[in-house]
């Protein structure tokens, strides 16, 4: 069974940031650590007013990955994946959410067997974020994007999921 490597996980990490301290996200959620998303009012608590280490934040991510994000590529990409790809997708579903991604077009576009050209525009779809309520181009989430579609092209062994 296929699981976000080493190289994915630092991909994530480079674009989150580390912050040691609950703080409020771009869409109004309380997050810790590398971006992990804190949606109950008892996780909130658990890490209200105090740091938290990168070791823990690591843990976090890694767990939100084994809970949240993996288990949706397993059972939602249907076509054969390598590393990088799966990597990839795990990187941008923590960014943009498990709901999002089973709802887009890049998700079709992949199980149809799309190509190269077509499904790194996909991925470029997805750089804008609201700021004062208009959405607009994020130079960040346009940097993501073209990693993650990059790292998806960099071939490797394919498996099955």
């Amino acid at each position: 069974m296929m699981i976000t490597s080493k190289k994915g996980i630092d991909l994530i990490k480079e674009f989150e940031g580390f912050e040691p301290r609950i703080y409020t996200d771009a869409v109004g959620v309380s997050t810790i650590g590398y971006g992990t998303a804190l949606f109950t009012p008892d996780a909130v608590s658990r890490y209200e007013g105090r740091n938290i280490t990168e070791g823990e934040a690591t843990a976090l991510l890694e767990l939100h990955l084994a809970n949240n994000v993996e288990p949706v590529i397993r059972n939602y990409v249907t076509v054969e994946i390598n590393q990088n790809q799966f990597d990839a997708l795990s990187s941008f579903i923590y960014n943009i959410g498990a709901g999002n991604f089973r709802n887009s077009t890049l998700l079709s576009k992949i199980n149809s067997g799309a190509g190269e050209d077509e499904i790194r525009y996909q991925f470029s779809r997805w750089n804008k974020g609201r700021v004062n309520g208009e959405l607009v181009e994020l130079a960040g989430l346009t940097r993501r994007r073209k990693s993650e579609s990059d790292l998806y092209f960099n071939e490797g062994l394919k498996k099955k999921l």
